[in-house]
């Protein structure tokens, strides 16, 4: 079995990168992902050229994972674990490190404005946990935490804080570690799912996950905006008004403080509702309305074995397989 390392030793701590999408593609590549989501466990084993070896899906009933930020998470401990345990067996997986991806109400994530920040993390982490204190419905004590620098439209920086309760983060961890694993490397879904942006002018993503909604704005590799919300009704349920209503606070922010409009949107979780959103999304924003995740055959990022996991719906799984370069 690998040495296991902290969780603060792992977690997205990777200094000296100013540019997201730089952040993300930096973290060390492990030969399995994991991405545990409310319904189901996907496991990927991945060769050592990026692509794609094997993969499993182990389906979880309703309610044997409640994604929180605070509670509880694993409800069904022995149910959920068996679930890995099959998926894992499926790949082969054994005494490995993994790549961990969370649901997205696990981790929160920042964006915010400092005239002046430290340049080194030991000054920084203290100034950020005081910022945010107020900020999160848990002890600030109890939580993991890392950030990246990135431009401002003023004068000053801009510094993406993604932070965690330890206590949540640990459930997930100890549920890998039952089926002999270790995670090496621990981020959310939606993090891993912007690698599938192409680079072009403002986009929107609105990604549903359940009742979750992470609504984000990247330009040129730079997150503009972010927010977890939890939606009037299930994904498969919730209305086109309903989502533009939960995304539009954030677009409107976006439009005032950088006077530039969304060039496109990328929507994802409504199932083979897409077509019912395009239309209302088009009118308001005046823009594009695609999927985030496509299963085009003509696409070319999808190689090495990728089409499969695009076709299973895991955007999180190909967004981590395409930031892996």
């Amino acid at each position: 079995m690998p040495k296991t390392a902290t969780f603060r030793e792992r977690i997205l701590s990777i200094p000296g990168v100013d540019r997201l999408m730089r952040w993300i593609d930096a973290m060390p590549r492990p030969p399995l992902s994991i991405e545990v989501s409310w319904d189901r466990i996907s496991v990927v084993r991945w060769s050592r050229a990026g692509g794609v070896e094997s993969f499993a899906v182990e389906p979880l009933a309703e309610g044997m994972i409640v994604p929180s930020a605070v509670d509880t998470n694993i409800v069904d401990v022995e149910g959920v674990r068996s679930a890995m345990k099959r998926a894992c067996g499926r790949v082969k997986a054994q005494d490995e490190h993994v790549a961990l991806l969370l649901p997205d109400p696990v981790v929160r994530i920042f964006v915010q404005h400092f005239d002046e920040f430290p340049r080194n993390a030991q000054e920084a982490i203290p100034l950020l946990r005081w910022k945010l204190k107020k900020s999160l419905p848990f002890e600030i004590a109890d939580t993991v935490i890392s950030f990246v620098q990135q431009p401002s439209s003023e004068e000053g920086v801009d510094v993406v804080t993604t932070i965690a309760r330890l206590r949540v983060v640990r459930e997930y961890e100890a549920l890998v570690e039952s089926v002999g694993l270790n995670a090496g490397v621990v981020t959310s879904s939606s993090l891993a799912a912007l690698a599938l942006l192409v680079p072009n002018g403002p986009t929107l993503v609105a990604r549903v996950s359940d009742r979750s909604l992470t609504t984000a704005i990247i330009r040129a590799g730079v997150l503009f905006g972010y927010r977890c919300t939890e939606l009037p009704a299930r994904g498969l349920e919730v209305s086109p008004q309903a989502l533009f209503d939960e995304v539009y606070p954030l677009a409107a922010y976006f439009q005032d403080t950088w006077h530039e409009k969304i060039e496109t949107v990328c929507v994802y979780g409504v199932g083979n509702r897409f077509s019912e959103f395009v239309g209302p999304f088009e009118k308001e924003f005046k823009c594009k309305v695609k999927p985030l995740l496509r299963t085009n055959p003509t696409d070319s990022r999808l190689a090495e074995g990728g089409r499969p996991l695009a076709e299973a719906g895991l955007d999180g799984q190909v967004g981590w397989m395409l930031s892996r370069g």
